[in-house]
């Protein structure tokens, strides 16, 4: 009897110590973690590489970067599709942009619709498709001889203000704002993407010794505000009005911006960060992250917190547990700074560790769900003493997007499989699309050496395949190596707004 106690007990411990081990793998490596990259297209940033490249070298290119983020085990682009009056896609509202085609105004030669596409084959990879626009930037110089005659500047002058060396749209226009809120919703009707994304330029950045001249619309809509005011409320107008318009067309359609990292420091407002930040979102970009957060304008904010872990002035650290105070009814991600490794008078960027320790710290806070880096070309081929770090320790596995508050919604779909062959080299079978639903993904979940299926375990993932348009099946083919000698796997469906149904086993038979 004593040594059947002892087997027992020895069991239980080494049963006790596995399920304590698998609980710290998913604490280091969560199932559900936002995963993005910026992909910024303004002159010629991330992609296309020259606005000169043929169609065949943008597309290659398009798809290496796809390609290099999916083998990091990354789930989401965010992509430029406007930056200064232009678009990346045909348009009556804006000229093609420069940066795709060489020339303002003119199209893709082969021609295609390149935000159709762009979108296909991020999906076609398992990612989410964010549209990036920058809404009020109309110029990058003040050389108009670059832009083309349907550019707004030429279109409608009374809407511009010249600054710093550019032209703005003119945010306290009515007509400026119903524009530009046209742009958005045409975007969200006539694409497949998945959020909507601004980023931290609304008033333009404080330029020593210039003045923003909107003191004509100032006089005529002011309404006794304060200046500083005024402008707070005219973009907070246009993003309620950015928040409302999308929901009413597309529901499942997110919405989200990445200010600025500093709402206000603590020195002039007790309610601030413990920074020395040289401008900030109220007081000089007049943009005001806690009120859409509390009147619930937008999905999920990625304050850009572009600074090493411990710097003196704007520490990551300090900034992230702000944020993490301060956040309430929207998703946080934060913004991490890849574009400064190795490149920065920071000289805590020339540590390979210091983004893998700023996602450990992240992860530290529960109601933070991710990261997203700026920018694509930071690990393209670049920094692989960072990647490594990543792909052996925080991104080891896959991970699905956290569903951001507003879009929970419990899935009434059960998902089938039908048609189930086994050759001798791998699993096949086919899943049909579920009928009177909005379904993007199959997840496809496998477990080795005959291990119990848990889903919820991301070192179980094997597949995320997308649904095509107008195809009702998706065939699922599963390398024999995948599941060891395991004769079982088990798909999931992921909804158009994230959320992922029950499992349903599926099970060989040779």
């Amino acid at each position: 009897m004593k040594n059947y106690k002892h087997i027992g007990f020895l069991t239980m411990f080494l049963l006790l110590s596995f399920s304590n081990v698998k609980a710290q793998m998913m604490a280091t490596n969560p199932k559900n973690e936002f995963r993005a990259v910026w992909i910024a297209t303004v002159v010629n940033i991330d992609w296309p590489k020259s606005s000169t490249d043929n169609v065949n070298k943008q597309k290659a290119d398009y798809i290496e970067i796809l390609d290099t983020y999916k083998k990091l085990n990354y789930n989401a682009v965010i992509v430029q599709i406007r930056s200064v009056g232009d678009a990346f896609y045909p348009t009556k509202l804006a000229p093609w942009s420069r940066f795709l085609t060489g020339k303002e105004g003119q199209a893709p030669k082969p021609y295609f619709d390149t935000l159709a596409w762009m979108i296909a084959e991020t999906h076609a990879r398992g990612f989410e498709f964010h549209a990036w626009l920058n809404p009020y930037r109309a110029t990058m110089d003040y050389n108009t001889s670059l832009l083309s005659p349907e550019h707004d500047y030429f279109k409608y002058p009374e809407w511009m203000i010249k600054y710093g060396g550019k032209y703005y749209y003119n945010p306290a226009l009515p007509e400026v704002q119903k524009h530009l809120l046209t742009v958005v919703e045409e975007v969200v009707q006539n694409y497949d993407i998945d959020a909507i994304h601004f980023d931290d330029y609304f008033y333009p950045y404080r330029i020593k010794g210039e003045v923003f001249n909107d003191t004509d619309s100032f006089k005529k809509y002011g309404n006794g505000m304060s200046l500083e005011d005024w402008r707070r409320s005219n973009v907070n107008t246009f993003v309620k009005d950015v928040s409302v318009s999308i929901k009413n067309i597309k529901p499942w359609v997110q919405f989200g911006i990445s200010p600025f990292g500093v709402w206000r420091n603590k020195s002039v407002d007790p309610k601030g960060s413990e920074t020395e930040a040289g401008q900030t979102n109220y007081d000089d970009l007049f943009a005001d992250p806690l009120a859409w957060m509390e009147n619930k304008w937008i999905d999920y904010l990625v304050p850009q917190l572009y600074w090493s872990m411990d710097h003196p002035k704007a520490s990551y650290s300090k900034l992230l547990r702000w944020w993490s105070e301060n956040s309430t009814n929207t998703a946080i991600y934060i913004g991490n700074g890849t574009y400064k490794i190795n490149t920065d008078s920071d000289k805590r960027w020339n540590n390979p560790n210091e983004i893998p320790n700023q996602i450990d710290i992240t992860r530290s806070y529960k109601n933070i769900q991710g990261n997203a880096f700026f920018s694509a070309k930071s690990f393209l081929n670049k920094n692989q003493s960072v990647t490594k770090l990543l792909t052996e320790n925080q991104y080891k596995y896959p991970a699905l997007p956290t569903v951001v508050p507003s879009s929970v919604k419990k899935m009434a779909i059960v998902p089938t499989a039908n048609n189930i062959l086994i050759d001798p080299i791998s699993s096949r079978f086919n899943v049909t699309y579920p009928l009177y639903s909005k379904v993007r993904y199959v997840m496809v979940y496998g477990a080795k050496f005959n291990s119990k299926i848990d889903v919820n375990d991301p070192s179980q993932i094997i597949d995320k395949i997308a649904f095509k348009d107008n195809i009702d099946t998706v065939e699922v083919v599963i390398p024999t190596y995948k599941l060891d000698k395991n004769t079982t796997c088990a798909i999931t469906f992921i909804d158009f707004y994230g959320n992922e149904s029950e499992a349903t086993l599926v099970n060989f038979t040779l």
